[in-house]
């Protein structure tokens, strides 16, 4: 796992840079707007360009150097964060131009994602994919747990242009660490070497892999309504946390860094033990108690219980997402795995970008004045919720919260997603 690791030190390092810059713009848009849309529609940005290109960059993953495109991802994710650099300090940033950026960022990182995950069979034995798939999520955790910290204390201090210039220097430093090492490519096969006039066929390979094979697709939408769930109450977050403490920011970098802390943990325990078995178990009763914790957190009004659901919520994705990663990596040939993974990694985008949509103004709009003192549903449930600050938001926090324990308990429902690891042979044990 070395040359594995090797890359992981150098995009955690990057990954924390763009982390505080994230973090950092967070704050800079409430303090402009002070609406939970206006957060959301970061989110909303960020991944509808994914959708769009998600297709053709599973065929160019398959078809190009991935460690070239890797260094894309990088290069271009530093440059855009000198145009905002520019802009800022010129004083001609606007709304717009993040939105912008963060869509174009999302592009090109994901190349960069499908570019990383599809190496990591060439890597790494099949005995350690649950552990290789492990060190990707002690890195987001990692940041996670430094990287709001660290904005949330430096942004009174050397503000959003100090946040920017240390974001650079990072993927500097990523861009480097990719540059001098070798990644492994897979064998080139007759369906790896087709021309470029196959463009289109190419394009719809991974949906037509997953369509014939029905416990792939039952994890597939699995996913699908877990990450909606998910990714609609992540949008309440930030502005949740605000409302309720007065725009407490390093509470909120806490909170932040307590994420991070369960995030490491779990990606520990996966790294110590290498996997649950069957994995299938792990991503369901992952998925029940990310929606216990986020319940608990919805309810809760004081900072102990926030740090602490977050943190146990947390604690599950690592478990979670590197038993899934496992099982896909088992169950597909290297040399495809870029079309048939970049067919996969448009659930998130879709589903992300969907709640952000949704999120933001459903909160504004909706939840947040009915449960205002005077609001149609605060008789009802301020008791609950309370009537002040966030009260709508944490309601709204809740319901989404308990549709991602309905999702991973209804998996065990259905025998093609339980016994999906019975069901579908592995990648080297039979002929595709």
């Amino acid at each position: 796992m070395r040359t594995l690791i090797i890359v992981w030190l150098g995009q955690i390092v990057s990954i924390i840079g763009s982390s505080m810059t994230g973090f950092a713009f967070t704050i800079w848009v409430w303090e402009l707007t002070h609406q939970a849309t206006a957060l959301a529609l970061f989110g909303f940005f960020a991944q509808v360009p994914q959708i769009l290109i998600i297709p053709i960059a599973g065929v160019i993953v398959d078809r190009c150097n991935r460690k070239y495109l890797m260094m894309v991802g990088d290069t271009v994710s530093g440059l855009l964060t000198i145009t905002v650099l520019l802009l800022y300090i010129t004083h001609n940033l606007q709304l717009w131009h993040l939105y912008l950026a963060v869509g174009v960022k999302g592009t090109f990182q994901q190349f960069q994602t499908l570019a990383f995950s599809a190496s990591v069979s060439m890597m790494v034995p099949k005995q350690q994919y649950s552990r290789a798939s492990s060190i990707s999520f002690l890195a987001s955790s990692s940041s996670t747990i430094i990287a709001p910290a660290l904005a949330g204390a430096l942004y009174a201090v050397i503000g959003l242009v100090g946040i920017l210039m240390i974001d650079i220097t990072t993927f500097a430093i990523a861009l480097l660490t990719v540059l001098l090492i070798s990644i492994p490519q897979p064998p080139m096969t007759k369906v790896g070497t087709r021309s470029w006039t196959s463009l289109k066929q190419d394009i719809n390979f991974g949906w037509r892999y997953v369509a014939v094979r029905p416990s792939l697709l039952a994890m597939l939408l699995l996913v699908l309504l877990f990450v909606f769930g998910h990714k609609f109450a992540e949008s309440l977050v930030t502005p949740l946390i605000l409302a309720r403490t007065g725009n407490d920011t390093k509470l909120l970098g806490a909170l932040y860094s307590a994420e991070g802390l369960g995030g490491i943990i779990g990606a520990l325990l996966v790294a110590v033990r290498s996997s649950f078995q069957p994995r299938i178990h792990a991503v369901l009763l992952g998925m029940v108690g990310v929606g216990l914790s986020q319940t608990v957190f919805s309810l809760g009004r004081v900072p102990l219980i926030w740090f602490a659901a977050q943190f146990f919520s947390s604690l599950n994705f690592p478990i979670m997402g590197s038993a899934d990663d496992a099982i896909w990596l088992n169950k597909v040939k290297p040399e495809l795995q870029g079309r048939v993974f970049a067919m996969r990694s448009m659930v998130m985008p879709i589903s992300s970008a969907l709640a952000s949509l949704i999120a933001g103004p459903l909160a504004d709009r909706v939840f947040v004045p009915a449960m205002k003192p005077d609001g149609t549903l605060a008789p009802m449930l301020g008791w609950i919720f309370g009537t002040g600050g966030g009260a709508g938001m944490a309601l709204l926090y809740v319901i989404s919260s308990l549709s991602m324990l309905v999702v991973g308990l209804g998996g065990y429902a259905f025998r093609v997603l339980r016994e999906v690891e019975i069901i579908l042979p592995d990648h080297d044990a039979s002929a595709e």
